[in-house]
């Protein structure tokens, strides 16, 4: 159950971190071999290119789940009583809409990535891993939609007390 706990609380922010990790040391690897070595990996640029375009669609997730999102909130505030908490479930409702809709095209791309056999030029890797983040990053997306829609229900109720960032 600890496990489950660290993975709801932190999963996203530890995908991004070793992501981040990751680029920063093929980046420094590729810049010493450069400059020290008069050599270059050729695999350098793509794999931190996987990685950053992976950390781009990860990072969605992560945004829903702490409400980084870009909002304005100056008309959602001025709203009475409890009617912040109904735009929000009006909100997350209409996310969790857009991104169950890209999850079978995503897994459609996915599927012919599959049947196409397309490896990445440099390092062979099956552009289908690749592609899966979509997939991995709109259930997220949906994942954490709900999450935030269970909570909003419960500050409605009276189960929980709003805590807004």
């Amino acid at each position: 159950m600890k496990v489950l706990k660290w993975l709801d609380n932190n999963l996203e922010q530890a995908i991004l971190l070793m992501l981040l990790c990751g680029m920063t040391i093929v980046m420094g690897g590729q810049i010493i071999a450069r400059y020290a070595f008069s050599a270059s990996l050729s695999w350098s640029e793509e794999i931190t290119r996987y990685m950053f375009i992976i950390s781009g669609f990860i990072s969605a997730s992560y945004c829903i789940k702490n409400g980084l999102s870009v909002k304005i909130d100056q008309l959602v505030g001025m709203l009475p009583g409890k009617g912040v908490h109904y735009m929000r479930l009006v909100s997350y409702l209409i996310q969790l809409l857009f991104f169950a809709y890209l999850v079978p095209f995503a897994w459609k791309y996915v599927k012919a990535g599959m049947a196409s056999g397309q490896l990445s030029p440099a390092c062979g890797i099956p552009m289908y891993l690749i592609q899966s983040f979509t997939v991995i990053s709109f259930v997220l997306c949906c994942i954490r939609l709900i999450q935030k829609f269970i909570q909003r229900v419960e500050i409605i109720t009276g189960k929980r007390e709003a805590e807004e960032k």
